[in-house]
């Protein structure tokens, strides 16, 4: 029995010791991130074979939420159980999250928020949201139908920019999809093998939905910024399709007309998200400081991550069958072809409305979107470019 436990214990030490060094040097993006996973846990330390790292993905893809922290809480699942899986996104999340959170300090008790570099943060941010746009475009919307969705979703949110507006599109593009792709998509899915069984699943779903309609009531009820907050974040983690920058305008719908935050220490917040390691999803902890400190960046951080641990459990007794189903693919077809939509409003209200002033900043972001777009400059030294580029151009009065 003691030895059971020693070797438990061992294992648990060794996933946040692996979970750890990826958190602090996985830079690049979800992308990026998912590389670095499969370099760590299956190339070298072989966690798992190669069948199951690609099938743990296709789980991921399937689900709103971070992909990348939600396959290494996943992978943390399979090593060492619940705990194993908490264990993993705690070593992956942290350092970017202590980052951001002393970042949003610093901003508040030195009022950096007119600094040089702040607005060059920001022009960074610009240059980072057109590459991501650019990039899903490519894959998620490769034919007229899906471009045709995109369009809508855009002037969509351009004349209406509401949390509420932006989730009826995603719906709606979901219905779309269903009637336009269903019959085309193929369905040739491979199998996933877990053994989480069904009830297991069906509690962690419940648990998910239930919070879902619970927290709005809470927040109105009781009036407390700590219960907004987790709403809010919540709520976000719960409905975000597309990796980590469509986390851009839900956020923004949230924070900045609410008076939580201005659109300068907003758009200052993303890109210093850029420069950390880690999952962009941390975004978060920056925000939840700005609005109510530490304890506000901590709650913030949880609230949006929970959900991707309730949707891992709960998906994944059910995800064999229901990838196999043609006219989920064609839902999901519709869902992500409209994120892009989404992408190009918030890329112009509030991105570049905020970002682009004048044409020493449209220099600025054109040079960065070019190392990005040409010479595949990493995003991290992209962040580092744009503030030393943007510091000679103000020094020189360029």
């Amino acid at each position: 029995m003691l030895e059971v436990m020693m070797k438990q214990k061992h294992s648990l030490l060794e996933i946040l010791g692996t979970s750890l060094k990826l958190g602090l040097t996985s830079f690049g993006g979800p992308v990026a991130h998912l590389g670095y996973f499969k370099n760590e846990y299956i190339d070298k330390r072989k966690w798992l074979d190669d069948k199951t790292y690609a099938d743990i993905i296709a789980l991921c893809q399937f689900l709103p939420g971070p992909a990348s922290s939600q396959a290494g809480i996943a992978i943390g699942i399979l090593r060492g159980g619940l705990l194993g899986g908490i264990i993993s996104w705690f070593g992956f999340t942290i350092p970017s999250v202590l980052i951001l959170m002393l970042f949003a300090q610093a901003f508040q008790a030195f009022s950096i928020g007119d600094a040089n570099w702040i607005a060059s943060l920001k022009i960074v941010a610009a240059a980072v949201v057109l590459h991501a746009i650019l990039g899903m475009g490519k894959s998620l919307t490769p034919d007229k139908p899906r471009i045709a969705i995109a369009i809508i979703a855009m002037f969509i949110m351009l004349w209406f920019p509401s949390a509420i507006v932006q989730i009826a599109v995603i719906f709606g593009a979901g219905i779309l999809g269903y009637f336009l792709f269903s019959r085309n998509t193929a369905s040739k899915v491979e199998a996933f093998t877990v053994s989480i069984n069904k009830v297991q699943g069906i509690i962690a779903l419940s648990i998910f939905f239930l919070l879902l309609i619970v927290l709005p009531i809470m927040a109105i009820l009781f009036n407390n910024q700590y219960i907004s907050i987790f709403d809010t974040f919540f709520r976000v983690g719960s409905i975000v399709f597309g990796g980590g920058h469509v986390v851009l305008p839900l956020l923004e719908q949230e924070v900045v007309p609410n008076g939580f935050l201005t659109s300068n220490e907003f758009l200052a917040g993303y890109g210093m998200a850029q420069a950390v390691p880690g999952p962009l999803f941390t975004f978060a902890s920056y925000i939840g400081t700005m609005m109510s400190g530490i304890a506000g960046g901590l709650i913030a951080t949880v609230a949006m991550f929970f959900p991707s641990f309730l949707l891992i459990i709960g998906a994944l007794p059910f995800l064999s069958e229901l990838r196999q189903k043609r006219s989920f693919q064609g839902i999901l077809a519709g869902v992500n072809a409209s994120v892009v939509g989404i992408l190009l409003a918030a890329f112009y209200n509030p991105v570049f409305s905020s970002a682009i002033t004048d044409a020493k900043d449209f220099s600025l972001a054109v040079i960065l979107f070019a190392l990005l777009y040409i010479w595949k400059t990493p995003a991290w030294l992209i962040v580092v470019i744009g503030v030393v580029l943007g510091e000679v151009m103000h020094y020189f009065s360029i």
